[in-house]
């Protein structure tokens, strides 16, 4: 799989008193395509959970090139950058209506057993659905 998108309006509630996005909302848009990425692969976070497996995110890059505003239409691209290991790390770019960048990230996360808090390798359904 090459990438994915998930696309939406900004919310009121998500901008200043400039009507500009709070910087730090963009780090939840970047977990929505994250979880979308992993729906794609017919996967779910909470599925994972439930067999005892979590993914805290261990780093956060964000390299803002435009500002969005309240109302638009935004998207955020998510493209696994190479194949999961203990860690699964993801680069995406988050565009308006016009295909402007708005944002480049990357966020690198780890699989953990949620019961011995110790990171594992990434879960074979995974590597399986990559393939």
């Amino acid at each position: 799989m090459d990438f994915n998108e998930i696309s939406f309006r900004v919310r009121y509630a998500e901008t200043d008193q400039m009507g500009i996005v709070y910087y730090g909302n963009y780090a939840q848009y970047l977990e929505m395509g994250r979880v979308e990425w992993l729906r794609s692969l017919g996967v779910s976070y909470k599925w994972m959970e439930e067999k005892g497996v979590m993914l805290p995110v261990i780093s956060l890059k964000i390299d803002y090139k435009s500002s969005a505003r309240y109302d638009d239409l935004i998207t955020v691209r998510t493209r696994l950058k190479k194949t999961p290991t203990v860690r699964i790390e993801f680069d995406y770019t988050i565009l308006n209506e016009i295909q402007e960048i708005l944002v480049e990230a990357n966020t690198v996360l780890v699989f953990m057993d949620s019961h011995k808090k110790k990171p594992i390798k990434c879960p074979d359904y995974i590597l399986e659905r990559l393939h």
